[in-house]
């Protein structure tokens, strides 16, 4: 099923100074190691490089990534030929919680887990869910805090202009 994809197994991440810095994966200050929600071990976020990363916190209990994971879904069918890789980061104390959820609102996208919640720490996430869009290159281009319908518009042109544009 694509929302077991085994996606991560270590996410390098970083720090930056400001809400929407263009910080880069290979300055990573800080690590955290993502699994698939059965436990298994994934790929690095670096062997994505090259493709536009829509990276997304979420969990069970917040009612917006109900709200999310249509979108999430139509954008990974939309773009994922045009170098798109959505990929949900689940933030749950129980998996059995977020394999719940998955039931009632299927992923086509990637799904992972952060048993440790390390990579939200390091992301000082205020709010669920939320999304980094990382170019090809590896920067973090836009942060995006909280989902709601209005701003789907917006979205889809900055993850479009990404998607169009070539390192």
């Amino acid at each position: 099923m694509n929302q077991f994809k085994v996606i991560f197994s270590s996410l390098l991440l970083f720090s930056f100074m400001a809400p929407v810095a263009a910080e880069h994966l290979d300055q990573a200050s800080a690590s955290c190691s993502l699994t698939t929600l059965d436990g298994q071990p994934a790929i690095k976020l670096q062997e994505l490089k090259g493709k536009v990363v829509y990276m997304d916190f979420w969990a069970s209990w917040c009612p917006p990534c109900v709200k999310s994971f249509p979108f999430l879904n139509q954008l990974d069918s939309e773009l994922k030929e045009q170098g798109l890789q959505v990929v949900g980061i689940n933030l749950d104390e129980k998996v059995a919680d977020a394999k719940d959820f998955l039931s009632k609102h299927p992923a086509d996208f990637s799904i992972v887990a952060d048993p440790s919640k390390q990579c939200a720490k390091v992301f000082e996430l205020m709010a669920m869910p939320t999304s980094y869009l990382i170019d090809r290159k590896g920067n973090i281009r836009h942060i995006h805090q909280g989902f709601r319908n209005g701003e789907t518009e917006e979205l889809r042109a900055l993850i479009t202009q990404l998607v169009l544009e070539h390192p």
